[in-house]
């Protein structure tokens, strides 16, 4: 009998997504199409748990039934491996190695996300945040302690855990983004060419626009688009500011892309891989970003972007830009995407991880 697969995912394919539950959402597809029906998805009935089951580690929809789902399909099916989409799904995972031993277990980290929770409640100190803070830490914990394979997006992702729970990545597997692009022809006839933000309300994007718009968009050449869901609440604090135009949320983004100057990532905080920088990268699009944007991709992607590590350095990377403009549309940023980012390069690296042939499967 050939062997089946397990995956313990959030993704919903007929939901909008963001960063995470692009990466979510992808790799269901991808393992779909090298599992076909050896792949048995189990999407936990609700998105988030009760708090007074979050102190057990019970988060994102983990409870009692939904761990006996899993070791009863584990049983009937005939499960050889797991995959768990996310290490806040830790209770679930140290039961299932407690009760199934046999089941190698692979789980995919998004963030470190004690990290990135540690930055969020820093950046609004609350009980709640706290709360959600310490759940993530106690699931994470049990993820680390009860997997057989981690797999962290960056190395920084893996050296994090290795300070935080004594156990580092078994391998590293970076950001992957499905290709949307339309390859739209720029219109700058009709619009004038602009620095693109693009990212939806969480406190790091929030943070890192509000600067760039206080301290950096009034010393620079271009007007800034501010392009993403829910980044609403920032109209207040843009309202007198002229050099920054909020957009909102948009269906395609490929026009916004096409019409660009450049794309800019002034992000300070966070942990997994900044989703914008491999997106630009698929639209053929030039970066401008802090080394936190670029953490976790390759030397060649820094290099032949600009990395700037304050106001100052933004400025002479955009006014260099300005005076030496790239393509609209660069085939060698494409060719980074394509390398390291698109679907058939994460297809590969999840066949070497599940030790399978990478080959569509006829099932």
């Amino acid at each position: 009998m050939a062997e089946r697969v397990l995956l313990l995912s959030l993704a919903d394919l007929s939901a909008p997504s963001g960063g995470r539950e692009m990466l979510g959402r992808i790799n269901l597809i991808l393992l779909h199409d090298l599992l076909g029906d050896r792949l048995v998805h189990i999407r936990p009935r609700h998105a988030k748990s009760p708090l007074r089951e979050a102190w057990r580690g019970h988060i994102n929809g983990i409870d009692t039934a939904l761990i006996a789902d899993l070791l009863t399909t584990i049983a009937d099916r005939g499960i050889t491996q797991m995959v768990i989409d996310g290490s806040n799904f830790g209770a679930a995972i140290a039961v299932v190695k407690s009760r199934a031993p046999h089941v190698r277990i692979i789980t995919i980290f998004h963030n470190v996300e004690a990290r990135f929770f540690w930055g969020a409640f820093q950046a609004r100190r609350s009980a709640k945040s706290f709360a959600v803070l310490a759940a993530n830490y106690l699931a994470e914990r049990k993820a680390v302690r009860h997997s057989d394979v981690l797999v962290t997006l960056s190395a920084r992702d893996s050296a994090g855990l290795r300070r935080l729970y004594g156990r580092a990545a078994d391998t590293v597997a970076p950001m992957v983004l499905a290709d949307t692009t339309s390859f739209v022809t720029a219109t700058s006839s009709s619009r004038q060419a602009y620095a693109l933000f693009v990212g939806g309300a969480f406190y790091a994007n929030i943070a890192g626009i509000d600067w760039f718009a206080r301290v950096v968009a009034p010393q620079i050449g271009l007007r800034v688009m501010v392009v993403g869901r829910g980044m609403d609440v920032l109209a207040q604090r843009f309202a007198g500011n002229d050099r920054v135009t909020l957009v909102g949320g948009v269906d395609d983004l490929s026009p916004w892309y096409a019409d660009a100057a450049l794309v800019i990532a002034p992000i300070f905080d966070g942990s997994g891989m900044k989703t914008k920088v491999a997106e630009a990268l698929m639209h053929g699009k030039h970066v401008v970003g802090t080394p936190e944007a670029f953490s976790g991709y390759a030397d060649d992607v820094v290099a032949t972007n600009r990395c700037c590590a304050d106001a100052n350095a933004f400025v002479r990377a955009i006014d260099a830009s300005l005076a030496s403009p790239p393509p609209r549309y660069d085939p060698a940023m494409r060719a980074l995407y394509e390398r390291d980012h698109s679907p058939s390069a994460a297809r590969a690296r999840l066949a070497r991880i599940l030790r399978i042939p990478n080959q569509t499967s006829d099932a």
